[in-house]
């Protein structure tokens, strides 16, 4: 199971292209963390998400 922003889904072995895939997120505005650690936009799709792993996603919001 992986945690991703503090709900357990069973998405390990899944990248993380594959998980974004089947949410609502707009991958340009939004960071992922996993573990503590930012991972960089050009390494989602080679990130492969695995039991224990923490995940968090932020979007940003513009306005001003």
């Amino acid at each position: 199971m992986v945690k991703i922003n503090g709900k357990e889904l069973n998405v390990a072995g899944k990248t993380i292209s594959d998980y974004l895939k089947t949410t609502n997120y707009d991958t340009k505005r939004i960071a992922v963390e996993r573990n503590g650690d930012i991972v960089p936009k050009s390494q989602y799709d080679e990130t492969l998400l695995q039991d224990g792993d923490n995940i968090e996603i932020v979007s940003f919001v513009g306005g001003g």
